[in-house]
């Protein structure tokens, strides 16, 4: 089956329903919609949950806000939990008592993706399950109170790293997970976000599905509360993400890296800071050196990322 059009995306059912309590302009509430969009009509999946924002407020027993079948498992292990599902369908479509089509998706933010479920998640995909681990990744453990993770962004302002007078937030840059997954020698790794008319988080979502084997989606989900934006302004903090090459959009597919959007014109890396009151301390007299460095960890990744690509 050949990829579905934009209106085909929009007509399929939403497998995400509108009774959870995810706040306005989060942007984990719209990756999960739309990765599970991409699911073809009929074909059922076994939705797995990392605790975190997205669990708490999508999930209160006996009820959830999924329409497929959906497993709670702790903060650090999505990746195994899913990897037996998977294994038990398997045996059981073997013995010939299960027939229907299943899909295997599991989401985590990156708390419980980049740092606590990484074991996990490497066990997985290092043993070839037939899965989607999906990150919506906002940039720190925002369910618990906006503390850093390996995610957060350098200089960001967290309340585990504080801006003040003895610090300028977080000063490690962020882990380049997507690298990581593809460094497991897995069939397709993704990154992607919320550009455009989706079509980028669609069709790359789409095959993350039905590709056979372990595939990885790296998602930029901004958080309204930690990124300290308003709500409407999401897809344009989403564009200048990647129009400043900070968040590149890339697929990996059988190791081979391909770039899936170069801007005509590199915007500077200030243009997505000034949206974030997590980084307003940037634009304070006399920080224009962090801002000089932040801009250079950028550059050096932009490249280091043309480089694999052309390669």
């Amino acid at each position: 089956m050949g990829q579905a059009s934009f209106k085909e995306y929009q007509m399929r059912q939403d497998r995400l329903a509108p009774g959870h309590r995810l706040c306005a302009g989060c942007g984990g509430t719209i990756a999960v919609r739309n990765v599970l969009k991409a699911l073809h009509p009929g074909d059922k999946a076994v939705v797995g949950n990392a605790t975190g924002c997205l669990e708490v407020s999508t999930f209160t027993y006996p009820y959830t806000s999924y329409e497929d079948s959906y497993i709670h498992n702790a903060f650090e292990n999505a990746g195994a939990t899913l990897s037996g599902v998977e294994t038990a369908y398997y045996a059981l479509k073997k013995k010939g008592k299960v027939k229907e089509e299943y899909k295997f998706i599991t989401f985590g933010g990156d708390g419980g993706t980049y740092d606590i479920g990484f074991q996990s998640l490497s066990g997985a995909m290092e043993r070839g399950h037939d899965m989607v681990y999906v990150c919506y990744d906002n940039g720190a453990y925002m369910n618990t109170g906006i503390q850093r993770s390996s995610a957060t962004p350098m200089y960001a302002d967290t309340t585990t790293t504080p801006v003040g007078s003895q610090s300028n937030g977080k000063p490690q840059a962020r882990k380049d997970l997507a690298a990581i997954m593809a460094a497991h020698n897995i069939p397709y790794v993704a990154q992607t976000t919320f550009i455009g008319n989706m079509m980028d988080l669609y069709q790359k979502s789409e095959k993350a599905i039905y590709t056979k084997g372990p595939a990885f989606l790296n998602i930029m989900a901004p958080c309204p509360r930690g990124w300290r934006y308003e709500a409407p302004d999401i897809i344009k903090i989403c564009k200048m993400a990647v129009e400043t090459c900070y968040w590149p959009l890339f697929e990996v597919v059988d190791g081979k890296w391909k770039l899936s959007y170069r801007p005509k014109e590199k915007l500077p890396l200030e243009e997505f800071l000034k949206l974030q009151g997590r980084f307003k301390h940037l634009f304070l007299p006399g920080n224009e050196y962090l801002l000089e460095s932040f801009q250079a960890e950028v550059d050096r990744r932009w490249e280091a990322l043309l480089g694999r690509c052309e390669a």
